[in-house]
């Protein structure tokens, strides 16, 4: 085997029929977004499945490894809380999507607002899109909404994807608790993407609302048209990481595979990255390891793989964080960007602990794009 060899035996995952490990994370998360899921399915991790993936990473990898399904998590209604203060990995208007950023039909979508005074909370019901920009080679595209209240990006909800289709029937309610005297001054964002696990999500278009603009005292249905999204900060790089846990030993293992289009830290325009991973209980770090470092690179290709202890009752609460770092002979290390997976994480962090949770024993890998250092976040999880 090249590149190195795996440290641990690999198993192909495609979803079952009822009654699988995927089915039953799908079942728990029928009821709502909450911690009753992951119980439910800790509660049966001993059950043995044979089932098999798709395949994962666009590098070559060790013989065995392939992409899963992505769970499609259905999101919080009107009456369910919001997803954790932790900043979900926000796509860019970046290659297909940025040919069709420059043109006017981009699609429409249709949504409602409601104001409930006695709780105190701003209804935002994503209804349906139609005519959307085919962002996929296809012709068609994987939409979903990202759905948030400026100037707080952090605090934000997200529907569940539709796969191939341009005109997705989503229906679905979240609750932005605000006062009343302070939604004047708050920004309604609505934004469309198009999902891709294994690259970064590319924009369709948003939907921007001044709640000043709005009358609350009744409520309100709505079309607008999608306007391209403005252009996006700085892009950090990707990481693409494999997380498998087996609950009858209790070993989380960590496996670093690659990271690709890196920022340019060094004068040469190139870097010497390497990853740090943590892991944190309650919010305070509790295990440290990191990968070699490779030299000159803003693609290095690692494959390394790190083990913590994890008793089956406290894998809900506790948090992975992996840092890309540049080393620096001279000066200190400067960090690149930071990624974070757990039960109190959101988006595609919350997806990969849940995947990893509902296929104990098998490895899942998964990209995910990086976010500045400052801007992750993960609440303690109770």
């Amino acid at each position: 085997m090249t590149r190195g060899g795996w440290p641990v035996s690999v198993r192909l995952f495609a979803q079952g029929p009822h009654g699988s490990w995927s089915s039953l994370l799908c079942v728990g998360l029928k009821g709502r977004l909450g911690w009753e899921w992951g119980t439910r399915v800790l509660e049966s991790l001993c059950r043995k499945d044979s089932r098999t993936p798709s395949p994962c990473s666009r590098s070559p990898q060790p013989r065995g490894l392939h992409r899963p399904t992505r769970l499609q998590t259905p999101v919080a209604s009107a009456t369910a809380q919001v997803q954790p203060e932790v900043e979900e990995l926000e796509p860019a208007p970046s290659g297909p999507g940025q040919q069709v950023a420059d043109k006017h039909d981009l699609g429409r979508l249709q949504y409602s607002l409601d104001y409930d005074f006695q709780s105190g909370q701003l209804l935002v019901g994503i209804l349906q899109a139609e005519g959307l920009a085919a962002l996929d080679l296809g012709g068609s595209s994987d939409p979903y909404v990202l759905v948030y209240l400026l100037p707080d990006k952090r605090r934000r909800y997200e529907t569940k994807v539709h796969r191939q289709t341009l005109n997705p029937h989503f229906g679905e309610t979240f609750a932005f608790k605000v006062p009343y005297v302070e939604l004047g001054g708050r920004v309604l964002v609505m934004a469309v993407y198009d999902f891709d696990r294994f690259s970064r999500n590319d924009a369709i278009g948003e939907v921007r609302v001044p709640m000043s603009s709005v009358d609350l005292g009744r409520p309100v249905q709505a079309w607008r048209e999608l306007q391209a999204a403005p252009r996006e900060e700085e892009k950090l790089g990707d990481i693409c990481f494999s997380l498998r846990y087996v609950p009858t030993a209790g070993k989380l293992t960590v496996i670093v595979l690659e990271a690709k289009n890196l920022k340019k830290m060094d004068v040469g325009g190139l870097s010497d990255p390497y990853v740090k991973v943590h892991l944190l209980q309650g919010g305070k770090k509790v295990r440290k390891k990191k990968t070699t470092i490779k030299k000159n690179t803003l693609n290095p290709y690692y494959n390394e793989a790190f083990s913590f202890e994890v008793p089956c009752d406290q894998v809900q609460k506790v948090q992975v964080e992996l840092t890309v770092l540049d080393y620096d002979k001279l000066g200190k290390n400067e960090a690149i960007g930071r990624v974070a997976v757990g039960a109190a994480a959101g988006g595609a962090g919350l997806r990969h602990w849940a995947d990893m949770l509902a296929n104990p024993r098998r490895p899942i890998a998964q990209w995910h794009s990086l976010r500045p250092p400052d801007r992750v976040r993960l609440l303690p999880a109770p």
